[in-house]
């Protein structure tokens, strides 16, 4: 009995290791390939390895793998092929862009033929214009010396020879302009691949940088740090991917408030950011999620096990006349400290 015992926990404990690997290559949209899975498996099977320690500094802030990166942790990536969960886009599935290295080599190597076409095209019709003019001129110069009995037949075949040219023309034009759109759709995928993180859809920390950066320099702003409470420990013991769930709990809990950009920051943090929001203000919206989660009894959904009360911690400044970013964030960090020295579940404002 004790055997069949430690049978059904290993099979179980094989059961999360799967279901982990299968949301790992979904997170970082790569192909159920065996090369992908020996290279999770690499990861989360041994997640004080050096592999999964390089992966985790990789990836902080919600960054997904490259092709790039897996090679040089010494994975065999398999550049091109479907992505887990993904689906046709307007430009087609080699198109639909992951932040994968190779990926935006293609776009790029693209969008350079596209402008050599649009190039190619531009010198053509100008080509045509030019053509038509001097044989217009010639035949106005027949029409002249010979009469214009002499030159209208000339007129009428150029004429006809530059409609055909023009609508050659069109449709060169016509299908470089859809070109131009498809370009147009991938270009802007990929910009939101760059700027979004994978697990929870928020902005990452690049989109939330650039966020504050764009602000005009007069507009009154409050940032706060909200970081999970025990986070490690929800990992231990139900593992990554109830951790992942976790994670995109809290997300959409702040993300359903109002007023505010959130943006995941790195790991289990989360950024917010005010414009025109008074810092008590800031604090009540930020108190109010936190309540939510702390109300709320999440389960394991395959097991049914009650995981715990849910928390995070949180630091919330206010900006100041001629204070910059880093300094801003920097004091909304020690805040969250703060908060963590007195207890944790709660939020502090500095």
């Amino acid at each position: 009995m004790a055997s069949r015992a430690v049978d059904v926990e290993q099979a179980n404990g094989g059961d999360r290791l799967f279901a982990r690997i299968g949301a790992f290559l979904a997170a970082h949209h790569l192909s159920p390939d065996p090369a992908h899975y020996a290279f999770a498996y690499q990861v989360l099977a041994s997640p004080d390895g050096l592999v999964a320690r390089r992966v985790a500094a990789i990836t902080d802030g919600g960054v997904r793998l490259t092709t790039q990166d897996i090679r040089s942790l010494g994975g065999v990536a398999i550049a091109g092929a479907p992505v887990s969960g993904g689906g046709s886009g307007g430009v087609g599935d080699d198109m639909s862009l992951t932040g994968d290295v190779d990926a935006h080599q293609a776009l790029i190597e693209r969008m350079m033929c596209q402008l050599d076409g649009f190039d190619d095209t531009m010198r053509i019709v100008h080509a045509e214009a030019n053509d038509f003019g001097r044989d217009l001129q010639r035949s106005a110069d027949t029409m002249r010396d010979m009469g214009a009995e002499a030159g209208v037949e000339a007129i009428t075949k150029l004429t006809v020879d530059m409609i055909d040219r023009v609508h050659h023309a069109e449709a060169k034009l016509d299908q470089a302009l859809r070109e131009s759109d498809e370009l147009r759709t991938a270009l802007d995928e990929a910009r939101g691949s760059a700027r979004t993180d994978p697990l929870t859809d928020l902005p990452n920390r690049r989109a939330f940088d650039e966020a504050f950066a764009a602000l005009h320099r007069d507009t009154p702003v409050t940032v706060a740090i909200c970081d999970i409470d025990h986070f490690k420990s929800v990992n231990d013991n139900f593992g990554h991917a109830v951790g992942d769930r976790v994670i995109r709990m809290v997300a959409q809990t702040l993300a359903s408030e109002k007023g505010m950009m959130v943006a995941r920051y790195g790991g289990e943090e989360f950024a917010l950011l005010f414009e025109d929001t008074p810092l008590d203000a800031a604090a009540l919206v930020i108190e109010r999620a936190r309540q939510t989660i702390a109300d709320r009894r999440p389960r394991v959904r395959e097991t049914g096990e009650a995981i715990g009360t849910v928390s995070f911690s949180a630091g919330v400044a206010e900006g100041r006349v001629g204070e910059g970013r880093a300094a801003l964030m920097a004091r909304a960090d020690a805040a969250l400290y703060r908060a963590k020295d007195q207890g944790r579940a709660r939020t502090i404002t500095g």
